[in-house]
């Protein structure tokens, strides 16, 4: 199961890489002389109610919702993390006022952010990537502050108090590596939970707008032709079920691996 997740991962991200330099077909020239075709030869997966290759158009939307979700998940860690173990490293007003923070941030939902930022800047997938990253930021925070108090409380950390060693150094000689596999793991669940974001962002129009191509925003295209062209959902909708599947069961796998609890097959 985990080696099926890895291949079908392996297979969008190529897919995605690819798209950033070549697709069978351009996504933004339409066909109108072969619109709704069906899968041929030449059309694989057919074409859409503009004539456009379904194929290409799959491969930019990967290009655009696993980009989307890597660039949040790097915000969420990037700024999350370092936080989390400041939090867990400070005394206990520092500690107080880092997590209030965040319980503020993670009580608007990437939904809310996102309408926000597009009030004053207008929808776009930069500005789903930043509100998606912004609710990922208390997630990150929350979990390293969590694991990084439980490697504080451990002996080895004492003796290098006892060396002479400050907060700062402790937390990022002795705390981060410990904590980093755990953070990595969650990261895998999280990129799943943000590439579903996307897509529903991107299906509301606060997400990618045209040209650009998602698979949000190919569903939501697809949604008044349900019943004259059902394969203009199916194909985008198999394609974020997929990969969401996949993420997630490759991180449950990490999970697995780095949790005691699961060690010796139990």
């Amino acid at each position: 199961m985990r080696l099926a997740a890895a291949l079908v991962l392996a297979v969008v991200v190529a897919a995605a890489l690819a798209a950033l330099v070549w697709t069978p077909y351009p996504v933004d020239g339409f066909d109108m002389a072969h619109r709704f075709a069906m899968p041929a030869l030449a059309h694989p997966l057919g074409t859409d109610h503009y004539g456009r290759d379904i194929l290409s158009m799959l491969m930019a939307g990967a290009r655009t919702s696993l980009g989307v979700g890597a660039g949040a998940i790097l915000i969420g860690v990037g700024i999350g993390a370092p936080l989390g173990l400041a939090a867990a490293s400070s005394g206990r007003l520092g500690n107080s006022v880092l997590m209030l923070g965040g319980d503020i941030v993670f009580a608007f939902p990437a939904l809310i952010v996102a309408a926000i930022l597009t009030t004053f800047y207008g929808p776009s997938a930069l500005n789903a990537l930043i509100a998606i990253g912004i609710f990922n930021i208390p997630v990150f925070m929350r979990l390293t502050a969590s694991s990084a108090r439980r490697v504080l409380a451990l002996d080895f950390v004492d003796a290098a108090r006892l060396a002479g060693k400050g907060r700062a150094r402790i937390a990022v000689e002795h705390v981060a590596p410990l904590v980093a596999p755990l953070v990595m793991t969650q990261a895998a669940t999280q990129f799943a939970i943000a590439i579903l974001a996307e897509a529903s962002l991107s299906y509301v129009g606060l997400g990618a707008q045209p040209p650009t191509v998602s698979w949000g925003r190919m569903l939501a295209e697809a949604q008044t032709l349900i019943a004259l062209a059902p394969q203009l959902a199916v194909w985008p909708g198999l394609a974020i079920v997929v990969t969401v599947l996949a993420a997630t069961t490759l991180g449950e796998a990490f999970n697995r691996r780095l949790d005691p609890r699961f060690a010796g097959g139990a």
